[in-house]
């Protein structure tokens, strides 16, 4: 049986609205959506305050209700861009497609190849992880630009206070 697959990737720092549309747009496009969780090792830290394991709780709760057959996997890091598209095939199911606006990611998964799609911006100004962030760090409402399960899960694991914690320098 050929299933259509697409290819996705991002940092999820967190998991948000933008990402949620975006993902619901592809699937319809595709028979299954491959979710790559880019700079898997990475974590408490003020720009990744989140392990992959959050994330794909993240993604996985998140898209339950939408219908969306998906596969997340949990991507490190590999600092060797000629290779990065090998690597990636590596470690995924196949995909026919890949959905991405990173210019690098778009221009290294040409280069192999590969058919890419960059999709619309869904609120790029509002729906940014670095904006969340900003937010959760100014106790300022960011529960509204992120799906009802993903404020579940960062409540579940303290993640604000976490991410308080890991943005404070021992000069504070």
């Amino acid at each position: 049986m050929y299933m259509r697959r697409a290819f996705y990737i991002g940092r999820f720092q967190p998991f948000h609205l933008g990402h949620y549309s975006i993902i619901n747009d592809i699937a319809r496009d595709v028979d299954e959506v491959v979710i790559g969780i880019g700079s898997a090792q990475k974590s408490h830290e003020p720009k990744n305050p989140f392990t992959a394991g959050e994330r794909v709780m993240m993604i996985r709760h998140s898209l339950e209700d939408a219908n969306v057959k998906h596969y997340a996997i949990p991507l490190e890091d590999l600092q060797r861009n000629a290779v990065w598209v090998s690597h990636i095939i590596s470690m995924t199911p196949p995909f026919d497609v890949v959905y991405s606006n990173n210019p690098l990611v778009v221009r290294l998964f040409k280069e192999a190849g590969i058919n890419v799609r960059q999709p619309p911006m869904y609120k790029r100004e509002g729906y940014s992880g670095s904006e969340i962030r900003r937010r959760m760090l100014n106790d300022e409402d960011w529960r509204s630009l992120v799906p009802e399960a993903v404020a579940d899960v960062i409540d579940e694991i303290d993640g604000v206070n976490r991410l308080k914690s890991v943005s404070k320098s021992d000069a504070d």
